[in-house]
């Protein structure tokens, strides 16, 4: 009767909440005290609510009996599939009232506003670096720990983060779910798809602050930076001189091949001895394996290749018209024994 009449006549002397029946009130008080007396004989965690332990035992036993009718995907709570059906119906309730973005769930709306507020709640206590989401800080703490609880069944790697598993899988079984619905090109992550959707929209998101030149990509504006900053990371081993451009020192390391070839007409007994040819021969190997090594971690950050003029290799002298095919190729290089790159120099000694 309390129900329909409205009556709540047990208030909690904690807080301004009152309840129909003592029993909603005995549960209640456990958000103040704390007591968890439902506990999983499993793996001893505990909780406040029975429902709270009925719905974690699906964890162990892999039980979902919530089931989409339109994709035959299941969940282990309803809560999971209600917002798993915006997914069809593309609903987006919650609006952001600094950018007009709206989420599906009030939880995603949540994370996105900490992108203006700033806001970085969960400190590492270990170095002091902050997150603002405690997911970001649980896998962040692994970097402390070390721990990779994900492991490929297949291969045996192991990830911190349960996403760099189901998008490693993708290697093995050779899926493409991000597919381009202008061109119908497949990649396997979300964000190489982002990526690529650039070549056709023409978006060039990063903007240079000194002199407002667009790009891309990530990779290209980092180059471009290097035009004001005067950064030349990229050094030659052999007379360590530096440049802003990869290519650059491509093009400079041929001038050290030159001068082997012009060292061969001078008489013998001007020549270097065979002590520094090979420690010249040396250098050019470790300058290759310096520039396949620095140019693959320049480029990781974007899926798309930054068209060039041609690149030549200095090994095999074919050329290639595109930077990240260049790459490729001096990729297989890499592996070679010291021995065939000296072979091919050994014509200009």
């Amino acid at each position: 009767m309390r129900i329909l009449t409205g009556k709540k006549p047990y208030k909690c002397q904690l807080c301004p909440k009152s309840f129909a029946h003592s029993s909603a009130l005995k549960r209640h008080m456990r958000t103040h005290t704390g007591e968890q007396p439902y506990k999983c004989q499993l793996c001893q965690k505990s909780f406040a609510y029975s429902h709270h332990l009925k719905t974690h035992m699906r964890t162990h036993t892999g039980e979902k009996p919530y089931r989409c009718q339109l994709c035959e995907k299941s969940f282990a709570q309803i809560a999971a599939l209600k917002a798993h059906m915006i997914n069809h119906t593309g609903e987006k309730p919650y609006r952001c009232q600094l950018c007009q973005k709206s989420f599906a769930q009030s939880g995603a709306l949540k994370r996105h506003m900490t992108t203006h507020t700033g806001e970085q709640p969960y400190k590492c206590q270990l170095c002091q670096k902050s997150f603002r989401h405690s997911c970001a800080m649980k896998a962040h703490m692994r970097t402390h720990t070390g721990e990779k609880p994900y492991k490929c069944q297949l291969c045996q790697n192991s990830f911190t983060i349960s996403w760099y598993l189901k998008v490693h899988m993708r290697s093995h079984t050779g899926e493409k779910p991000y597919k381009c619905q202008l061109c119908h090109k497949s990649y396997l992550q979300g964000g190489d798809l982002k990526v690529h959707m650039r070549t056709h929209t023409g978006e060039k998101p990063f903007k240079c602050q000194l002199c407002q030149k667009s790009f891309a990509y990530g990779s290209i504006m980092k180059r471009h930076m290097r035009a004001h900053t005067g950064e030349k990371p990229y050094i030659c081993v052999i007379c360590n001189n530096g440049f802003a451009r990869i290519e650059a020192l491509n093009i400079h390391r041929r001038t050290h091949a030159t001068e082997q070839k012009s060292m061969c007409n001078k008489p013998c007994s001007k020549r270097s001895s065979p002590a520094k040819q090979l420690k010249l021969q040396r250098g050019i190997q470790l300058q290759l394996l310096e520039m396949e090594s620095d140019s693959v971690a320049d480029i990781s950050q974007d899926a798309e290749p930054f068209m060039e003029k041609s690149f030549g290799c200095g090994i095999c002298d074919e050329m290639l018209p595109i930077e990240k095919e260049f790459l490729r190729h001096c990729f297989k290089h890499r592996f070679s024994p010291l021995g065939d790159v000296l072979t091919y120099f050994s014509q200009f000694l």
